[in-house]
């Protein structure tokens, strides 16, 4: 016999509202504002090191921060083991986006993450000794990251096709131990800081705060809170963000580094007599300031005495454009990552232009001082 007409309906519309639920659990309920990163500084290295969780089941990754880096890279031939790794397909959008230039038709002997039929590739770089590989499959994976209100870590959230790219084992050659890549937070739309930006929509900006104990970046805008209860965000000072339309990674692209207009250096406030020309960028992408987490020291710091607000050295100013080097140096200036510690650099992508704290130890805090301990 047919159910009456008032339980068939009763009946769906249990069963439409009990669909609706699944579909409401299925989406996700908390959307942050900005999201954070731990940085440390290895000892032995001096490198800048950060970790993500990654992959299903979700893996701790130590990275090298990389401050002009075009995207992130994963070293895949060592354990890298995944149910939800997808290689990306030749032809698809997240090729485009990348602008790959390669694609890999047969990969022997089976398909694995890094190595996949059909696969378009980039070509990852190691940017603290110039070291890159030919070829590196482009595909997307789960990253767990933590958020935050800008004064404390917030609740884990996932982005479940979070791109980038597999390396090769070579490429850690001269990493820190147990690095398994670099997280590059470069000026393009595949870096960390854009693919963060578009999975949670939020502003088209990062901070990064070095430190020599435990230092942060931040994606997404400010706060930034560093105790007691100091907002570095209210006192930035900006200046523009020069393109180098010239890349040394992929040619016929705009460097992805980070560039800033500088007019004149000055020591204990006396101009430093030099050529000018340099501090600008050629039509062959050569000179200008360069801003860089990859660098090492490019002079003896150890008889370099320190103060209550840093290294007992003169005064030196950059005076910019708004108010390692070597031998034939690409770049003029290389700002590295010593020069930056205690600085909150905001870089905003979307207005093309850098903020900038100067020293935190004159406001009596530094970039150790986020509080890590207390959960939104």
């Amino acid at each position: 016999m047919a159910p009456p007409a008032n339980n068939l309906l009763i009946s769906c519309i249990l069963f439409c509202c009990l669909i609706a639920v699944s579909e409401a659990e299925a989406q996700p309920s908390f959307r942050p504002k900005a999201l954070i990163l731990p940085v440390t500084k290895d000892p032995s290295t001096l490198q800048y090191l950060t970790q993500i969780n990654q992959r299903t089941p979700l893996v701790p990754v130590k990275l090298a921060l990389d401050l002009g880096g075009q995207y992130l890279w994963v070293d895949c031939e060592q354990g890298y083991v995944s149910s939800s790794y997808k290689p990306a397909p030749c032809g698809s959008a997240q090729c485009s986006l990348a602008n790959s230039k390669s694609c890999t038709i047969a990969c022997l002997p089976s398909p694995r993450p890094g190595c996949n039929n059909n696969t378009c590739g980039l070509m990852p770089e190691n940017t603290v000794v110039t070291r890159t590989s030919p070829s590196g499959q482009f595909g997307q994976d789960v990253v767990s990251i933590q958020s935050t209100d800008g004064s404390n870590p917030g609740k884990i959230v996932k982005v479940p096709n979070f791109l980038f790219t597999c390396g090769a084992t070579f490429l850690l050659d001269g990493l820190a131990k147990g690095v398994k890549g670099m997280a590059g937070l470069g000026r393009n739309k595949i870096s960390m800081p854009s693919r963060f930006s578009a999975a949670f929509s939020f502003h088209r900006k990062f901070a990064v705060c070095l430190t020599a104990g435990k230092g942060a970046v931040f994606f997404g805008d400010g706060p930034y809170v560093m105790l007691p209860n100091i907002d570095i965000s209210k006192s930035l000072i900006f200046t523009p963000l020069i393109l180098n339309k010239i890349s040394t990674a992929s040619e016929g692209e705009p460097s992805s580094d980070y560039f800033i207009g500088v007019n004149s250096i000055k020591i204990n406030n006396k101009i430093v007599p030099l050529n000018t020309t340099l501090l600008k960028i050629n039509e062959d992408g050569f000179g200008g300031t360069k801003i860089s987490t990859a660098f090492e020291l490019c002079y003896n710091s150890t008889a370099i005495g320190s103060t209550r607000v840093g290294p007992a050295v003169p005064q030196i100013d950059l005076v910019l454009q708004s108010s390692n080097g070597g031998v034939n140096p690409r770049t003029s200036i290389v700002i590295g990552g010593h020069q930056l510690e205690d600085n909150l650099l905001q870089f905003d992508l979307a207005d093309s232009r850098l903020g900038f704290s100067s020293s935190l130890l004159f406001r009596q805090t530094t970039c150790a001082n986020f509080n890590f301990t207390s959960t939104a």
